[in-house]
């Protein structure tokens, strides 16, 4: 079945929603502000909603707040089945009735394999999961089957090649990747392209590393045009690219998505002036040092398993945005452990190449991940 829902570009991720406590229990959300995120989203004509199997409590609180509120013909859901939890065809097909079950509907319009690269794609295969994709279309159960995406162009292009099937692809792309060396953002949106596969955006706003208003973007962009948010910037740059069905955003307040929608609905094409100013954003992001970890992984048998390349990366995130990123700490705490694990054995500098001072850094981390309640 090929797309032809009328989706507007901008798409709400239900990734970093606003809570009233720790926790992932739909209680520890803050569903009043989440149901008027909603309707304003849906008021002003927008209609997708993303969420995952391994967004702790996300599904649930789509069902509160969006599913079990509003005429199902009203929206779409995207959701996701992560292959590197199951065992067996079993394991997948439970990991799908499950989300069923969560978000409380008897289908889903968007499907995807979540997170796919080269590292799985033989699982994928030996679990029959993209025969399992198929069978789910023909039952009916969901409408389009796709997946999220992150490595090399080279790879997206062998999958794509293979699996003529896939109706759509989600992908990292933002102005501040569409030229890194390690996302290849350019460089997968160009595939995708080539293939013709409609493309969901994902990260436009590389998780608030390019939407804080008082970080060196500010300076940037204020100057220009005082009265816009320097978030905007980043998802006006790809509003333009051709081939997107949707750009997601991950919003955790109301705020946000006041912002959003009013961008989206006062898009005007970019001009020379504006697309330099993007570069100079970039550039200026660029020539803030950051942790000089080279990601060599020799630090990766910390003893209380916290992933130390990926708490250092979003500690350089900090120090050139401003914020530290709580869904990317929370993920990465989730996975391994909170800097607030941290013993100060020194395993992790004795293996360090680079002579980083781990143990300092993993105490800022944890020092600001008190403000998420960590």
């Amino acid at each position: 079945m090929a797309i032809t829902e009328n989706i507007k570009k901008l798409g709400f991720g239900f990734m970093r929603l606003p809570h009233v406590s720790p926790g992932f229990d739909v209680k520890d959300f803050d569903l009043p502000q989440i149901e008027k995120m909603v309707d304003v989203f849906l008021e002003n004509g927008y209609t997708y909603f993303d969420t995952a199997f391994v967004y702790a409590g996300s599904e649930e609180v789509m069902r509160e707040t969006l599913v079990k509120r509003h005429p199902r013909e009203t929206y779409q859901i995207a959701s996701k089945l992560n292959f590197f939890m199951p065992n067996s065809p079993d394991d997948v097909r439970a990991q799908f009735e499950t989300t069923l079950s969560r978000l409380g509907t008897d289908y889903i319009d968007f499907y995807l394999l979540h997170g796919i690269g080269e590292n799985i794609l033989e699982k994928i295969d030996n679990l029959g999961g993209w025969d399992f994709f198929g069978s789910l279309k023909k039952e009916g159960k969901i409408r389009h089957a796709g997946f999220s995406f992150h490595d090399s162009p080279e790879t997206l292009d062998k999958i794509l090649t293979k699996h003529p099937e896939v109706e759509f692809v989600q992908l990292q792309l933002n102005y501040f990747d569409w030229e890194d060396e390690q996302v290849q953002a350019r460089g997968v949106y160009e595939v995708a392209r080539r293939h013709n596969v409609p493309i969901v955006v994902m990260e436009p706003v590389k998780g608030g590393f390019l939407g804080n208003d008082k970080s060196v973007l500010s300076d940037v962009f204020k100057k220009y045009a005082p009265d816009k948010s320097v978030a905007s910037w980043a998802l006006k740059f790809l509003a333009e690219k051709e081939g997107i069905l949707t750009i997601l955003s991950g919003m955790s307040a109301l705020e946000q998505v006041q912002d959003n929608v009013a961008t989206f609905n006062g898009l005007t094409a970019l001009n020379d002036t504006e697309r330099a100013l993007i570069d100079d954003a970039a550039a200026a992001l660029r020539a803030i040092p950051r942790v000089p970890c080279t990601e060599c992984r020799y630090c990766k048998d910390c003893p209380q398993n916290i992933h130390i390349p990926e708490m250092l990366g979003l500690y350089s995130d900090y120090l050139q945005c401003g914020v530290l990123s709580e869904h990317g700490y929370n993920m990465n705490s989730q996975f391994g452990a909170p800097a607030t694990a941290c013993v100060s054995c020194g395993l992790c500098e004795q293996h360090c190449p680079q002579h980083i001072e781990i143990r300092d850094y993993l105490g800022k981390i944890a020092e600001l991940a008190k403000a998420f309640g960590k």
